[in-house]
């Protein structure tokens, strides 16, 4: 398998939350050349928030067939949900493993001056306004590589590839997870490529992942004329503007590393119409997930408050979320003795800042007693994460086949046998 022109590939062919067809399309004709037992629709589809209408999908079913998918797996995908899963099983007992690779780009528009590698060589984003912005494209290559790399079937245990929608916005793990898909599992991994470590250096581990909530606030006023009869109107526009300085301007918390934000703001009307409607985004984050609860609170009740100060109504919809997680120390061993068996330099645990819905899926396992970690593999990523400008050093991608590879035929043992 050509590692590097599977992600270009991809790259080149962003998707959103939910509407990854074409990426998903792409992972079950490859993983129907091995030995694997293949699930589609591996997603709770009742009660996502901010799942893609039919006009949505079929927009990119249109993209994704138009570049090149069957149509009958876009179909297919597009009814049932983009998430997949496939199981492999070696050729004697060992730990459940399920290994967690997402798909979902950004709503970002990728630069496209030649100092920016995708752009230079030819496979920048062709999709306008959408782009692989943190390293997702490199993580579906990866998981597909090591599906190879294992048929072979010379592994104890079993290896559970989850390949997963919408870790963007903290919605898919969650939709997976209610279809049972880390059930009976011993061992999670996650794999992330870069957050600032340098291009092939591994992280066994993370810290200071955030738990986080993301909520959507809808205001719903009165219009009326704003010269005419401006007392006869409800701004809602005013009530979420209210709101964002008074989201900002909640106070920090001594006991957790806290973050707020508001995403985007929209509104209704004309230069001279109060205006009726008005809809944020926004979130709220903690290393600590009980903190990250009363935050959570807070922002509702400046929602709230700012509504009540207009005589306006709000609908406040929680659109997705994470929690905070703390690695196995087992598990970090098992990764760095991996990683000298492969000859490549590793710490132990690497400090993240910011939130991944991964976390759910390592909650589920360590509640049921397995064990979790989340691994990092350094991109020399020239600029930031979720920044036009993002890209990772395509020769960090082979590391994290090697280490993984050598985690599950190793089945996790922390010393050499």
């Amino acid at each position: 398998m050509d590692l590097i022109n599977l992600r270009r590939d991809v790259h080149a062919h962003p998707e959103p939350a939910f509407c990854e067809l074409r990426t998903a399309a792409l992972v079950l004709s490859h993983l129907r050349e091995l030995p694997v037992t293949v699930r589609t629709g591996a997603m709770r589809l009742e009660g996502i928030p901010a799942y893609p209408d039919a006009v949505t999908l079929e927009h990119f079913a249109g993209l994704a067939v138009g570049s090149g998918a069957d149509e009958a797996d876009v179909a297919k995908l597009a009814a049932e949900g983009t998430a997949i899963v496939a199981e492999l099983s070696g050729d004697r007992p060992g730990p459940t493993w399920a290994l967690r690779f997402d798909m979902d780009a950004l709503p970002v528009t990728e630069a496209s001056d030649g100092t920016h590698f995708p752009a230079a060589q030819g496979f920048r984003s062709s999709y306008e306004g959408f782009m692989h912005a943190c390293g997702h494209d490199g993580h579906v290559a990866i998981g597909l590589a090591l599906a190879r790399r294992l048929a072979d079937r010379d592994f104890p245990g079993t290896v559970r590839f989850l390949f997963q929608p919408a870790e963007e916005g903290g919605r898919g793990a969650r939709a997976m997870l209610g279809a049972d898909v880390v059930e009976g599992v011993d061992r999670f991994a996650a794999v992330h490529l870069g957050l600032d470590l340098p291009t092939g250096v591994v992280a066994a581990g993370i810290t200071g992942i955030f738990a986080t909530t993301k909520m959507r606030a809808r205001f719903t006023g009165t219009a009326s004329h704003a010269a005419a009869a401006p007392q006869d109107g409800r701004n809602a526009l005013l009530a979420a503007a209210t709101a964002v300085l008074g989201i900002h301007g909640l106070p920090r918390f001594s006991t957790a590393d806290t973050r707020v934000n508001v995403g985007t703001l929209r509104a209704d009307g004309n230069v001279n119409i109060v205006p009726a409607l008005a809809e944020l985004t926004c979130e709220a984050r903690s290393k600590d997930g009980a903190v990250n609860a009363d935050l959570t609170e807070r922002v509702k009740q400046v929602l709230r408050g700012a509504a009540l100060a207009q005589g306006v109504e709000v609908d406040i919809e929680e659109t997705g979320g994470s929690t905070s997680l703390d690695c196995d120390g087992e598990l970090l061993d098992a990764v760095l003795a991996a990683a000298g068996a492969t000859g490549h330099e590793a710490v132990r645990l690497h400090e993240m800042g910011g939130s991944d819905d991964a976390s759910l899926f390592a909650e589920a396992v360590q509640r049921a007693g397995g064990q979790a970690t989340y691994m990092v593999v350094g991109g020399g990523n020239p600029a930031p994460h979720h920044n036009p400008h993002f890209d990772v050093d395509e020769a960090a991608l082979p590391v994290a086949v090697d280490v993984l590879e050598a985690l599950v035929r190793r089945g996790a043992a922390a010393t050499d046998r």
